[in-house]
């Protein structure tokens, strides 16, 4: 650390001791919310989580697997002998009249799952009988093409590959349609059973569980890509969506469609030391041991926590206390007594008209040569 005269430290720490003494006021308590703000508060019900798949609204169509049998090499770009668009169109192609939004005689939510709907078993986690990477990206994860950027439209749809796609026209009404599922529209059917486990895993990708994966590249540029964004993809280009702020996390809502409500989507476990919210002092297993610091170090690092060049000054009352948290305990109780002195003189202080950090450090002098003394020994 670079020499700092005492002078000048100590008025380093009266300015930061200052800015953490107006959040004394507004101190938060424990560690989540509570009362109205926790997602499962009396008498409200989260869909988020509850979509075990999350198949499509009216089941599909004409259910079942449609008397197709199940594939191992569909899905790998390669129409082989024994695969048709009825049993393969991923490789094969669609069928014809296949995209036209009618379900009629010759198919099925098998063979034109966007026509028909997604068959029943789609979401029950088994890629059963009749499922493929093309009807059930659910259950058997994307097919090889999906995800290179370009939408081969013979043989991809936004239901199939909306990464690839874009968002089908219905997605974000608000209702799960029969084309619709978890993974190709969680803003209307909620997120599918593994969404939100803190890993991103296949068929999950960043329109399907942007709480795993993160948010798109595109998202965040300014433009609202009427393709691929909506305010449930992403908030940040597109605004956000209706319910959201409420303070409730319901409506499928989770933490990167609405973090207001939601939270954050730091998942402690996860291998991933996910800041700024998550850090040595709440997390270990991901971010590893804190190392103790000593009080001029704690108040340097809360005075990075706050932008003194605007009026009034912003600051981050989780980061403030994270810097807090890393002191030991002796340092925290010269901390806590300069900011008990500062609370006590701040009124005088700030409306004396003369300079408040000077004024501060006259009336807590002894507190404040305290807390740059201390030792954790």
């Amino acid at each position: 650390m670079p020499f700092v005269s005492s002078t000048s430290r100590t008025a380093l720490a009266v300015r930061a001791i200052l800015a953490l003494a107006a959040l004394w006021v507004v101190a938060v308590a424990g560690c989540g919310r509570t009362g109205p703000f926790d997602d499962l508060a009396a008498g409200t019900t989260t869909t988020t989580a509850s979509h075990a798949g999350g198949s499509g609204g009216a089941g599909g169509g004409t259910g079942g697997g449609g008397g197709i049998p199940t594939n191992q090499t569909c899905g790998d770009g390669t129409c082989a002998a024994d695969e048709t668009c009825a049993t393969c169109s991923p490789d094969c192609g669609f069928c014809a009249g296949c995209g036209d939004g009618t379900c009629d005689a010759t198919e099925t939510c098998a063979s034109c799952p966007g026509d028909c709907g997604a068959c029943k078993t789609c979401g029950d986690g088994v890629c059963g009988a009749g499922e493929t990477c093309g009807n059930c990206i659910v259950d058997c994860g994307a097919c090889q093409t999906c995800g290179d950027g370009k939408c081969a439209l013979n043989s991809e749809s936004c239901a199939s590959c909306p990464t690839d796609c874009g968002l089908c026209k219905t997605c974000g009404n608000g209702v799960c349609d029969p084309t619709e599922t978890c993974s190709s529209c969680p803003g209307d059917c909620g997120g599918c059973l593994t969404c939100g486990d803190g890993y991103c895993k296949a068929p999950e990708d960043c329109l399907s569980c942007a709480p795993d994966c993160g948010k798109c590249e595109t998202c965040g540029n300014g433009i609202c890509n009427a393709g691929s964004e909506n305010c449930f993809t992403c908030p940040d280009d597109c605004g956000k969506c209706e319910g959201c702020g409420d303070g409730i996390c319901n409506n499928n809502e989770t933490c990167a469609s609405c973090d207001h409500d939601c939270g954050v989507c730091s998942v402690c476990g996860n291998q991933k030391c996910e800041a700024p919210y998550e850090t040595c002092t709440n997390c270990s297993e991901d971010c590893g041991t804190c190392d103790s610091k000593g009080c001029i170090e704690v108040v340097t690092c809360a005075f990075g926590c706050i932008d003194l060049g605007v009026n009034p000054p912003k600051f981050s009352v989780t980061c403030v206390s994270n810097c807090v948290a890393e002191g030991c305990p002796n340092v925290q109780f010269f901390v806590d007594q300069v900011l008990s002195c500062a609370v006590a003189n701040l009124p005088q202080c700030s409306g004396g008209g003369g300079d408040t950090l000077q004024c501060i450090q006259q009336q807590c002098g002894s507190e404040l040569a305290a807390c740059l003394g201390a030792t954790c020994k």
